[in-house]
């Protein structure tokens, strides 16, 4: 039995989770906005591949983002199943998360360099970088959050590690919502794609260095209880496949990602064209929003012991639920737009700690109670499986997203961005009406 780690290895862990989602952070929240940015708002890069809707409403950069994601999910599987039988000295995880960190913050910086005048060029170059992305980030993800079961076999420490790495997400999206400010402040000197693109390199390169600490300084060995027992590929899936918890949670999860891409990507277009207020002001929602969560998390720390996982989730989609509702209504709802602004940021600071905290955390508790059933480790495909629909969720987002935009992305029209905001609210109620049938209660944790 290995001894449960210490808070220096969990602070070591919860870096590696700031270090990833600093390095995805510009793919996921502004590849829409550097292809197809909002009109009229001052975000003037040129055309690098083609615009507009090529096939049954569908834009090209919605295609490529979806497609990326989706090749890159078929590979979840693989590399779950290859990093649950791994041996290494210098521990199963951290092994192929070596291999796959430098490639990760390599590419999540050239999605955002086109190398050629060409828009066919720039199209096959992007479609290439956007999945050499995606499955590095794979590659350093699936065995980066399998850890969080087996340095978490003690309760306790589940959600203590959940606590912590919701923290570093937090604080990586504050970091890497700078790049909007960043951005405006060197275009005084700068192209604004120059000036867009040196702050995506700060941040790839900071995530970098963050990815590392996990791997040179955690001890996996030590700490991390692991079961050198892994069923085949088929078995592993069959098993998840029939676990009705699973099932309820994935598909509610896959849906919640699909409202909070909606969020990520529409940000800009609700501060300027919504809101009326000056780009620069997605970076201070993100901060404000993300901030306000480090209190939410000890609130939901302490009300989880209360009230339970299944109840602070539902929590979590009804705020999402009201949050969109509330932006699609504001004209009618005489609202000043400064109060309805700093209301999105708080209520969605508080879904943002529900959804950073506990999704993890209910995954760990799935993932022991099955060991203890079975005898068999299936930490990183339990994960794995849940990064794909992750992954699907974010790829059906930056599919529709685009296409919405289509009915209008500008001061005098922004249907198509009204549209994305109704949208997403179906999908959250979509979430909570799944997720009533998960059942808490059946896990037997003890």
């Amino acid at each position: 039995m290995q001894p449960r780690p210490t808070t220096g290895q969990i602070i070591i862990y919860a870096l590696g989770q700031f270090g990833w989602a600093l390095a995805s952070f510009c793919v996921a929240n502004a590849l829409i906005y550097f292809y197809a940015p909002p009109e009229d708002v001052g975000a003037d890069f040129p055309a690098f591949i083609q615009g507009g809707a090529i096939f049954l409403g569908l834009t090209l950069i919605g295609i490529i983002g979806f497609g990326g994601r989706i090749l890159d999910g078929l590979t979840d599987p693989l590399i779950a199943t290859y990093s649950d039988r791994m041996q290494s000295k210098m521990g199963k995880r951290k092994k192929l998360m070596a291999i796959s960190v430098l490639p990760f913050a390599l590419f999540g910086f050239l999605v955002f360099y086109p190398i050629s005048d060409s828009l066919m060029t720039n199209s096959i170059w992007l479609i290439f970088v956007v999945i050499a992305f995606y499955v590095s980030f794979t590659g350093y993800l699936i065995p980066y959050t399998a850890l969080i079961a087996e340095l978490g076999h003690h309760q306790d420490d589940r959600l203590k590690i959940s606590m912590f790495i919701s923290i570093a997400f937090a604080l990586a999206m504050i970091c890497g919502a700078q790049i909007y400010g960043i951005q405006e402040s060197l275009e005084q000197s700068y192209t604004c794609a120059e000036a867009f693109q040196a702050p995506v390199l700060a941040v790839s390169m900071i995530g970098l260095v963050m990815m590392l600490v996990p791997i040179i300084f955690l001890d996996e060995n030590k700490y991390a209880q692991q079961n050198t027992e892994s069923p085949s590929l088929s078995k592993a899936f069959s098993r998840i496949k029939g676990h009705r918890n699973f099932k309820y949670f994935v598909i509610s999860d896959l849906l919640y990602w699909l409202a909070l891409t909606f969020i990520q990507l529409g940000m800009v277009y609700y501060v300027t064209l919504l809101f009326g207020m000056e780009k620069s002001a997605a970076t201070s929602f993100l901060e404000l929003s993300f901030v306000l969560s480090f209190l939410f998390y000890f609130m939901i720390y302490y009300l989880n012991k209360k009230v339970g996982k299944k109840w602070m989730m539902i929590s979590g989609f009804m705020i999402f639920i009201i949050v969109f509702g509330l932006i699609f209504f504001m004209p009618l709802l005489g609202i000043p737009l400064a109060s309805m602004f700093y209301l999105f940021v708080v209520l969605t600071a508080y879904a943002l700690a529900v959804f950073g905290v506990l999704p993890n955390v209910i995954i760990a508790d799935i993932v022991n109670e099955e060991e203890k059933r079975t005898g068999q480790s299936l930490s990183a495909v339990f994960y794995g499986a849940r990064n794909f629909m992750m992954k699907i969720g974010i790829s059906l987002a930056n599919l529709l997203f685009p296409s919405l935009l289509l009915f209008g992305k500008s001061l005098e029209n922004s249907t198509g961005v009204k549209y994305s905001v109704l949208v997403a609210m179906v999908f959250s109620f979509l979430g909570l009406f799944i997720f009533l049938r998960y059942r808490e209660k059946e896990l037997d944790l003890t």
